[in-house]
């Protein structure tokens, strides 16, 4: 779901064609190393076409449209190995909160080389981080997670959600500081944005799975 939802917002950015051939490089070689290493270890041959594909896109990364329909391919070839896992649903909404906020962080890094990035790029994967979120939280109750008898994990889930979309919207209005102060918060925040949806989609995963 990681590598799939990394992959899905380099597709986005290389789209927009607001970052140079860097950017690709740096997306490719973080989707190689979290697909890569979870394809061969599950032995999933999808899995390690999805690998080639985001390898592919950093080789090419001089071409954008290029990139970006391979990063495309290998943001879909690791959501299905995702939904063969764990279920169509499921799989999405991690793949969106999951990418949505690590999407965030890296473009936010990305502004240390070149300030003059469109904000409005951040302000658009903020709010998928945000729909990732709610849909996640959706998902999860409608398959009862907070239904379990283990109120120590269902509170921790409760916390992780809360503080995950407090997270989000000081993200949101961080980049509202027109300073280069503004950017260099919502990036720290993100870090946390990330450990903390990480922690959403795995608890609510270990209470779908113990009902």
């Amino acid at each position: 779901m990681w590598a799939s939802g990394v992959a899905g917002g380099a597709a986005v950015v290389s789209h927009w064609s607001i970052v140079g051939p860097g950017y690709n490089w740096l997306l490719s070689a973080i989707v190689v190393v979290v697909g890569g290493v979870t394809a061969l270890a599950g032995g999933s041959w999808l899995g390690v076409v999805a690998t080639a594909m985001a390898l592919g896109a950093g080789l090419l990364g001089r071409r954008q449209a290029v990139a970006a329909g391979l990063f495309a391919a290998a943001a879909l070839g690791f959501l299905l190995v995702a939904v063969d896992d764990g279920g169509v649903a499921p799989a999405v909404t991690g793949a969106l909160l999951l990418g949505g906020t690590t999407s965030v962080m890296l473009l936010g890094h990305w502004f240390l080389v070149d300030p003059r990035l469109p904000r409005q790029a951040l302000h658009r994967l903020d709010l998928a981080t945000a729909l990732g979120l709610v849909s996640e939280v959706v998902v999860i109750a409608a398959l009862g997670a907070f239904g379990s008898d283990d109120m120590v994990m269902v509170l921790a889930l409760a916390a992780l959600s809360l503080f995950t979309g407090v997270l989000v919207a000081a993200v949101w209005f961080a980049l509202k500081e027109p300073a280069y102060s503004g950017v260099m918060a919502a990036t720290g925040l993100s870090y946390l944005g990330v450990l903390t949806a990480f922690g959403v989609v795995v608890v609510g995963r270990l209470l779908v799975a113990g009902l």
